[in-house]
């Protein structure tokens, strides 16, 4: 059985056929005496609260074992229940359940046409925001003193977080009208991450296409309890990565599903590997010029630690937009497109200089809605959405 591991959200499936009502959730993991974990929602961000506008109805989900004290159920259409929950995982606003009858395209056709435009002069706007705030960061750390490193870290490492903003909209048809220059400008801002364009992009079409799935998200779904406890090397690894390694889950990620051409289809895998020979010719070629000319240690302070900061914020984005204590993963059978994209995507406010290195890409509720709108015309998407489905 595939097992992927929300992060931080570690989920114990008791079973493929029990089924009860939801139940309280976790996702910070503690063990319990009784070898099951005992989860609660943090508050990770330093500025900002999630603001959570939606979710999904909490029905005939599969058995959730929340630990070691499992919370009773109550109805997830009580407004008591739903600002409780609010105040207790930190969240603005949890809204009413989204109606069974709606549909996504329902849901699609009430967003304004604009919002769908591509604007070539703000697309390459993005680009130039990009590559000159990752250009400053690198003088940044040519220049500053041991102890404003990380600072410049810090930067640089949210500034290339950029890059992959821009290659995800190349990914998703939203960057240009022309598919040629997106395939180009997608693997070309991918390759200072060392992510493989093509692999990436196939395995992300699949989790738009299948959002809090269990078992068919690519991105994060839950271990089932079965399997956590048959191993005691698995069970250590997950408390390790969801302790100190838990902001550089998405490196594991980034390893298990891109380099692997087993786990792509055959009429993908010609892509993968150009992809794949793009990303090694770039570490052959770059990774050695970094080292002829800053050393080792210029490797580690131009290249590496950028880097880590990418996954923390890749971490920490996939975390927040899909996995909270009140949003469940459902089987295909249950699934609903409207309910999973709508419902199940969440939206954070994060400071502004974020928001602006990163393209919006945290105002994530109509990306999923539609994933061919362009990042620069997001908000607007979401202002629609509020308006015309914000007490859902």
């Amino acid at each position: 059985m595939a097992c992927r591991i929300a992060d931080p959200s570690v989920f114990l499936f008791t079973g493929p056929r029990q089924r009860t009502r939801s139940q309280k959730i976790a996702t910070h993991s503690a063990p319990c005496m009784t070898g099951n974990w005992h989860l609660t929602w943090d508050r990770l961000l330093v500025k900002g609260e999630n603001n959570k506008k939606w979710v999904i109805p909490m029905r005939r989900t599969r058995t959730v074992q929340a630990v070691a004290a499992p919370v009773a159920p109550s109805s997830a259409d009580s407004a008591g229940y739903r600002k409780q929950l609010a105040e207790s995982y930190g969240f603005r606003k949890i809204g009413e359940p989204l109606p069974d009858n709606i549909t996504l395209k329902d849901v699609m056709d009430t967003l304004p046409k604009k919002v769908f435009e591509i604007d070539d002069m703000k697309a390459w706007k993005s680009v130039l925001v990009s590559v000159t705030s990752y250009a400053f960061g690198l003088f940044m750390i040519s220049k500053a003193p041991w102890y404003l490193l990380p600072f410049a870290w810090a930067w640089t490492g949210t500034a290339v977080t950029g890059f992959f903003v821009i290659g995800h909209d190349c990914a998703h048809k939203s960057f240009s009208r022309n598919k040629l220059v997106e395939d180009i400008v997608g693997t070309l801002a991918f390759l200072p991450l060392i992510y493989p364009y093509e692999p990436w992009r196939f395995k992300h079409d699949r989790h738009h296409a299948k959002t809090n799935m269990l078992e068919e998200d690519t991105a994060w779904h839950p271990v089932w309890k079965a399997e956590f406890d048959s191993s005691p090397i698995l069970r250590k690894a997950i408390i390790f990565g969801y302790g100190p390694f838990r902001p550089w889950m998405s490196i594991g990620h980034w390893l298990i599903w891109h380099f692997d051409l087993k786990k792509f289809r055959s009429n993908e895998t010609q892509r993968v590997k150009i992809s794949l020979a793009c990303v090694f010719g770039f570490m052959a070629v770059g990774w050695p010029l970094i080292i002829y000319k800053a050393g080792i240690m210029g490797w580690i302070k131009f290249w590496l630690m950028p880097w880590l900061g990418y996954h923390f914020w890749m971490s920490t984005f996939t975390m927040v937009h899909h996995t909270a204590p009140h949003i469940p993963f459902k089987s295909s059978d249950e699934w609903n497109a409207a309910q999973a994209q709508l419902n199940g995507t969440v939206h954070c406010d994060y400071p502004s200089w974020i928001e602006i290195l990163c393209h919006d890409i945290n105002v994530h509720i109509p990306h999923h809605v539609s994933s061919r709108i362009p990042h620069y015309n997001l908000r607007m998407a979401h202002e629609s959405l509020q308006e015309n489905w914000g007490k859902v």
